[in-house]
């Protein structure tokens, strides 16, 4: 079950039979495998990873820490669900460090974004701060290089 999917976190378009011929199983287990995965919530999804240059679609992502207090029996799952369950939001993730919750939000404009911290993500009951970046090339995602080798390389800039 691991194997199939370690196969399918790199390439989630594999078919029962190329995941059978890699692990040298049967095409019917490996379905079964696949399957399973699925049904018991381990897969909840595929996506495709897209090159931001190539699609040229104008999405632009920002990064969000938000620095919130927790709520008392319920720690930090009730915001974090107030957070994730609006469109805009990509990812929610708790995390360490000096802020904590990181939220990817994307929107069409810079100002897009900026409306969704100011007026949605920074007025809720216990956010007490946030910092947002944006990100301005993506080189690589999810392990797949998002660049040609040739275009990630530029001239150093002199004074």
């Amino acid at each position: 079950m691991k194997q199939v999917l370690d196969l399918l976190r790199r390439e989630a378009r594999l078919s029962p039979r190329e995941i059978a011929d890699r692990l040298g199983i049967s095409e019917p287990a490996a379905a079964a495998a696949v399957r399973k995965l699925e049904d018991d919530g381990v897969i909840v999804g595929y996506q495709a990873l897209v090159r931001p240059d190539k699609a040229d679609d104008g999405r632009l992502t920002g990064i969000i820490e938000v620095k919130v207090t927790p709520e008392r029996n319920r720690g930090f799952d009730a915001i974090a669900r107030r957070i994730y369950e609006f469109p805009e939001v990509k990812l929610c993730y708790l995390v360490s460090g000096g802020y904590d919750l990181l939220v990817f939000v994307e929107g069409d404009s810079l100002r897009d974004v900026a409306d969704f911290v100011a007026e949605k993500l920074a007025t809720l009951e216990h956010v007490t701060s946030t910092t947002t970046h944006f990100i301005l090339r993506k080189y690589k995602e999810s392990g797949v290089k998002l660049v040609d080798s040739a275009a990630a390389d530029r001239l150093p800039v002199s004074p």
